[in-house]
């Protein structure tokens, strides 16, 4: 037996009284998925963050709706729980770099000339070796394209920009659209591939597509991370500098950051041994975090595929109490992503109330640690409920906009895999074009939970918000994400608001239940594209 709160069996018990009239009807409800938003981001959830008073209700709210749907547990020891071990890294104000050549030396200070975590998860850790530049740090054989070339990196600290070399060959790296070889976190897991000790990003605007305040507040507080295991290899050192600090450091070499820039962006650049020595001391505070995702199933109808799952995913964590803003504390995520979880809430409901359940399973996953970079699904990634070679595909839903009736929807990534036919079929049903992102430049496919199923090679996309909407003008809907995004993005002010229209995530939670129903009852697992790179 799971056990759960007082608070969040009165609020489940008077939620399930409210919508008893409604109990047979397996349609979508608006209003349901409202008064699940409003619950999960009120402030009795403190801002629903990791270890917290604030998880125990949220998670606790979200097993006990499972449970009233019909949905079964799918988590540990017959629960609807899945513990996800973490640690929490807080890197301290006194942790220093110092780069040295030829008697010449150069200090830089965490917070404001660069900001990185010890990966080995110690509280006093140190480091003293040599640096080498590695453009990008891509090794891309289908491009034809690898900065290492021979390089022996082992034991160095490697120095890149992130991001990718630009073209206007749409099929170089995916043209306008960034790839994984582009992100940070592939740079790091390349760095820690070629045995390097740690790896530093030279920040630049352009190359990140966000500003130096962006990196240092992310990297500034504490972050979680999946622990690190006797055995396991990590970096002593991954972060960013920024690129005063980085004009600063390569300096001692007699180089800029510009004319490095240039060089590694031409198919014939060589690793540059900088010649620098760069010594380390990183203060660490660490705690053990106890923290879960929660999982439910609705099993399938066919002996031979119910063993098989379609996965719904959103993640229910949020910013908990931080920083106060005009006298707020309490980061609600109301948008990001109390949203997504009445969704899913929703889709166990109606999906466990067919009459005639599709072939195959549905499991229901709410994960932890997605504002700490996706650690939750990337745990469960590595450890599944449910084996990934059974696993049919991923959708996901993360912070959708209660604006009114959606005229489109975003699907970030369908058209990577087989399915994209199918859901544009569904779209045609349900009145909704399908529009392209806006900014694939800035790669949001990897910025969310899915991301964690296609990197373990499950086929992986979000159902995302409308960017028109019914009754209001053209382009309505990016000037209110744009104004979200300056105003109330991570911000306490991301709250509940009782004039929101939830008619478009309702929408969208139509749309992943008539796509999730077709998949399910599909005779074969859907795939990536042909060329897709993780199919490649």
């Amino acid at each position: 037996m799971f056990k759960l709160s007082a608070a969040a069996l009165s609020a489940a018990a008077c939620l399930a009284l409210c919508n008893s009239a409604l109990a047979q009807d397996a349609s979508i409800s608006a209003e349901r998925i409202r008064e699940h938003t409003r619950y999960l981001s009120s402030d009795l959830m403190e801002g629903r963050g990791l270890g917290t008073k604030g998880e125990a209700l949220a998670t606790d709210y979200i097993a006990t709706q499972f449970a009233l749907a019909g949905a079964k547990p799918a988590g540990e020891d017959g629960t609807y729980f899945q513990k996800v071990p973490l640690v929490g890294i807080e890197t301290q104000p006194n942790s220093l770099l110092t780069a040295a050549i030829k008697g010449k030396n150069e200090e830089f200070h965490f917070g404001g000339d660069f900001v990185g975590v010890d990966m080995m998860q110690r509280p006093d850790a140190r480091f003293d070796d040599d640096m080498v530049f590695v453009g990008h740090g891509i090794t891309a054989p289908e491009f034809h394209w690898d900065d290492f070339k021979g390089a022996d990196v082992t034991g160095k600290i490697v120095v890149i920009f992130t991001n990718e070399p630009p073209s206007n060959d749409p099929k170089f790296f995916d043209g306008r659209a960034l790839t994984y070889y582009g992100r940070w976190t592939y740079k790091y897991e390349e760095g820690l591939r070629r045995g390097a000790r740690g790896v530093i990003i030279i920040h630049t605007t352009p190359t990140a597509g966000y500003s130096w305040d962006v990196v240092r507040s992310s990297w500034g507080r504490e972050t979680p991370y999946v622990k690190v295991r006797p055995g396991d290899k990590a970096l002593s050192f991954a972060g960013w500098m920024s690129r005063e600090a980085g004009e600063r450091l390569l300096g001692l070499a007699g180089k800029h950051v510009d004319e490095l820039l240039a060089a590694c962006e031409k198919p014939d650049f060589k690793p540059i041994d900088l010649g620098v020595r760069l010594r380390g001391t990183m203060v660490s505070k660490i705690r053990a975090l106890d923290t879960r995702n929660v999982a439910a199933i609705v099993t399938g109808s066919d002996p031979k595929l119910a063993n098989e799952v379609v996965i719904f995913s959103a993640h229910w964590d949020h910013l908990g109490i931080g920083t106060p803003v005009n006298g707020d504390s309490i980061y609600n995520g109301a948008i990001d992503n109390a949203t997504g979880c009445a969704i899913l809430l929703e889709l166990a409901r109606a999906w466990a109330a067919l009459p005639q359940k599709p072939r195959r399973s549905a499991l229901f996953l709410s994960v932890t640690a997605e504002e700490g970079g996706l650690k939750g699904s990337e745990y469960y990634a590595a450890h599944p409920l449910i084996p990934l070679a059974r696993t049919a595909i991923d959708l996901n839903y993360d912070a959708l906009f209660p604006w009114g009736r959606a005229k489109d929807v975003v699907l970030t990534g369908a058209e990577r895999t087989t399915v994209l036919p199918a859901a544009q079929q569904v779209a045609k049903r349900l009145n909704l074009a399908i529009s392209p992102e806006d900014t694939p430049e800035q790669g949001h496919y990897f910025r969310s939970d899915h991301f964690s199923f296609a990197h373990a090679g499950v086929p992986a996309f979000s159902i995302g918000a409308a960017t028109e909407f019914a009754g209001k003008p053209e382009g309505y809907g990016k000037k209110m994400w744009e104004e979200y995004n300056a105003k109330h993005y991570h911000q306490p002010s991301d709250e509940f608001q009782e004039d929101w229209d939830f008619t478009a995530v309702q929408q969208a939670a139509q749309f992943g239940f008539l796509l999730g129903q077709d998949i399910a009852n599909q005779e074969k697992l859907p795939d990536w594209r042909p060329g897709d790179q993780f199919h490649r």
